[in-house]
């Protein structure tokens, strides 16, 4: 049947989103720059991250890249912001950027060690509440370490191959078979109940390990690529930004733990679903087909994989490379060790990644517009006005509600380049200097769990093959982060209201900034300590 041209753009524009969701979207696209000309761009501004929210919110209908890499295209051509402001934000993240192409396609090559060793930790723990408390435990440690996007890009495909298990046998066919995960339309009634309670399942499993990531990657100098900059900021080394952190890190990690107890033994939010016994007798046949087939060659493969392993972990832990080319050496050694020596076959490997790193370019330009807006600046001035203890609760309260609506390395860049100008000024001594520090990585880094805007690890399960297979939507996710969001940030609250008090330390003399925190500051804001004239008029302004 024949459509008419004005009818065939419609029903191209978006594909197969629903029609509601189209003239959404194209309702959006007019009134921005209606708003931008006829009333101010800073309201256009707030509307405009409101609509992107609202296309993350609908990833299962359409994926955000398309509707909201139209928003950003257009919030560039009413000037809202500038290519020259996007490139600024992607040039300072290309690390994530790379680490988004090249690790997560270097998981992929491990992923027949990843699911072995999974496998025979899903099949020797029966207990759901140990299991989950394993998952959250080993996120949070890898985190510490590693980047909570490779610890996230491991879970993921873990769960797809467990996923791609069960649904291949309960549609019928064999552990051999070439299947397509992504419709139900061959699964026989009989598996249809098991098939949605194994989803509940893993939902549960990956919302544990999501969250650990948040729990050990707030920690560590290396856990979140804001932990780096502000550790940079504040010249902390690896074990001063651990100790200075742990007062608050360690209850909050404490405190989600028991959550994952409580959340399991309850079943509130869709968790505490236990692994159904027919999917666990696939698993055990699965295990058992796999070690009979398995030969001389997939084992040298498994010890090959091992070996790069170690190899990750070794050369994260001592950051011997920017996390991306590191990764970019696992797809290197992981192939060639285990015979993969045709393009196709390498290729398979970035498509996850791809969609998901060209997204999060999209989102830059979102944060570019936050900035060219200066849409935070009220908040950043109203809190850097405030006092004492209660500046140091504004501060983690602030970070943690606009980490939620936007990037948490975004909002921990803007503090802490305020408060370390608030520094070299003379407003604020270093003893405050730390303490807000400490308040605006454990901000950016703990209430950010509520929404997957704030956390890249987030976005990226939410944006994953993983989320439709499970049912795992942005509402669905919200909602099983909601307990967890509640409880570590309260605690965070109370540990950062309790513990950070001013103490006079080596860095400070009487409360006022010292000549050396100066030239700390100084050098970490330029970079280099070559500007005599920030030394004296820094030493000057802190003499008074």
């Amino acid at each position: 049947m024949s459509h008419s041209l004005p009818k065939a753009f419609v029903e191209n524009f978006l594909g197969n989103a629903p029609v509601w969701y189209k003239f959404t979207i194209f309702a959006f696209l007019v009134i921005n720059p209606i708003v931008a000309f006829m009333i101010n761009k800073y309201v256009a501004g707030w509307l405009l991250i409101i609509e992107f929210i609202f296309t993350l919110t609908m990833a299962l209908k359409c994926y955000p890249l398309l509707p909201g890499g139209l928003l950003a295209i257009q919030s560039v051509f009413i000037g809202l912001t500038s290519p020259e402001t996007v490139m600024h934000e992607v040039e300072g993240a290309l690390d994530v950027i790379l680490l988004l192409m090249f690790m997560v396609a270097g998981i992929y090559f491990m992923k027949d060690l990843l699911l072995f060793i999974f496998t025979k930790m899903l099949l020797g723990i029966r207990s759901k509440v140990v299991l989950s408390l394993l998952f959250s435990l080993v996120a949070a440690f890898l985190s510490a370490f590693l980047d909570a996007l490779t610890v996230t890009a491991v879970v993921i495909a873990v769960a797809v191959g467990f996923y791609g298990i069960y649904h291949t046998v309960a549609s019928g066919k064999k552990f051999t078979s070439d299947h397509d995960h992504g419709t139900d339309d061959e699964i026989h009634d009989l598996h249809r109940e098991d098939l949605d309670a194994f989803r509940s399942f893993l939902r549960s499993l990956v919302m544990h390990a999501a969250v650990g990531t948040a729990l050990g990657g707030v920690c560590t100098l290396v856990g979140e690529p804001q932990n780096l900059l502000i550790a940079s900021k504040a010249s902390w080394e690896f074990s001063e930004f651990f100790i200075r952190m742990s007062p608050v890190t360690m209850p909050v990690l404490a405190a989600g733990l028991i959550t994952v107890v409580v959340l399991e033994k309850t079943s509130w939010f869709g968790y505490g679903q236990i692994l159904p016994e027919k999917v666990r007798h696939v698993m055990e046949e699965y295990a058992e087909y796999e070690a009979g087939q398995r030969t001389s060659k997939d084992k040298a493969a498994l010890v090959a994989q091992a070996i790069t392993g170690i190899w990750l972990i070794i050369a994260l832990g001592l950051h011997l490379a920017e996390v991306g080319l590191i990764g970019l050496s696992v797809i290197v050694l992981a192939t060639a060790m285990c015979g993969i020596n045709e393009e196709h076959q390498i290729g398979h490997a970035f498509e996850e990644a791809l969609p998901f790193t060209a997204l999060l370019t999209v989102f830059f330009a979102i944060v570019g517009v936050i900035a060219d807006q200066a849409l935070f600046k009220p908040i950043t001035d109203a809190v850097l006005a405030m006092e004492g203890d209660t500046q140091v609760a504004m501060f983690y309260i602030a970070n943690g509600v606009l980490s939620m609506i936007s990037d948490n390395v975004f909002v921990a860049t803007v503090y802490i380049n305020e408060v370390a100008k608030a520094a070299l000024d003379g407003t604020i001594s270093r003893e405050v200097f730390d303490m807000l520090a400490v308040a605006i990585n454990t901000g950016t880094n703990i209430p950010s769990v509520a929404t997957p805007n704030g956390q890249a690890a987030f976005l990226f399960l939410l944006t994953s093959a993983l989320a439709p297979l499970i049912r795992l939507s942005y509402v669905k996710m919200v909602i099983m982060a909601f307990p967890y969001t509640i409880v570590m940030s309260l605690v965070g609250l109370v540990m950062v209201m309790t513990t950070l008090k001013p103490q006079t330390d080596a860095m400070t003399e009487n409360g006022t900034i010292t000549q050396h925190s100066i030239e700390q500051l100084c050098t970490a804001m330029s970079g280099e300590w070559k500007n005599d004239a920030c030394i004296l008029d820094g030493a000057n302004r802190a003499s008074h």
